[in-house]
């Protein structure tokens, strides 16, 4: 009996995908960051305060994906930025020829920055390589300290970290010691964001890494 690998096979074309992808974006001076998280971590909310809070400063442009609805796509448009929503039918993910498709119909010419809003989801994001030049994960003080323990792929294969809704921390049992900590044990790279999209709490420094990042990936386009 043949046993076919489809797992490998699947994610072996999508890595061809993401770098043809990851080449493209650099041709143009585009980064494309890829942000993940689990629903109600307050993606929408920090995207939306960095674009009022860049606004002027760097071009942005988000792609909104999700199982359905485009709620978020009009919340980024009213605040003037380009936006487009991508229906994943059901899938868990994006993967880099679904973000390469939403991309080509939005369209990124004369746009610094990219934010793919990946589907809310811990476990099949972290998986497959969306062809981003950076991969950020959200972890919001109510969903607790532990996180890094239960999901370890996505703390790995993650850029930076950022620790939202930092003005809820007085209220929720979250250790930020141990979940640095932790994160630090997977990753010892991984830059770290405590933020607050509602008080400003920590996007200095969020926006700071962001406009560096741009600049670096312009200079090496």
């Amino acid at each position: 009996m043949k046993v076919i690998e489809l797992h490998e096979s699947v994610t072996a074309s999508n890595d061809r995908d993401a770098d043809a992808l990851r080449g493209e974006m650099r041709k143009n001076g585009t980064l494309l960051i890829n942000l993940m998280s689990s629903p109600g971590s307050g993606k929408t909310t920090l995207l939306s305060r960095t674009i009022r809070d860049l606004n002027g400063k760097v071009k942005m442009a988000v792609l909104e994906a999700d199982i359905d609805s485009d709620v978020d796509a009009k919340r980024i448009e009213a605040l003037g930025a380009k936006s487009i929503q991508v229906h994943t039918d059901g899938m868990c993910h994006m993967d880099a020829g679904m973000t390469a498709e939403g991309l080509h119909e939005m369209g990124y010419d004369g746009i610094d920055l990219a934010f793919l809003e990946n589907v809310g989801n811990l476990i099949c994001p972290a998986e497959f390589d969306t062809g981003a030049g950076k991969n950020v994960m959200i972890l919001s003080v109510p969903e607790g300290d532990d996180k890094p323990l239960k999901y370890p792929l996505m703390f790995q294969t993650s850029d930076a970290l950022v620790i939202s809704k930092m003005d809820a921390l007085p209220y929720f049992d979250f250790d930020m010691e141990a979940c640095v900590q932790r994160a630090k044990a997977l990753n010892p790279d991984i830059k770290i964001f405590p933020v607050s999209a509602k008080t400003g709490e920590g996007m200095d420094a969020w926006e700071a890494w962001l406009a560096n990042a741009v600049a670096d990936w312009k200079h090496n386009a």
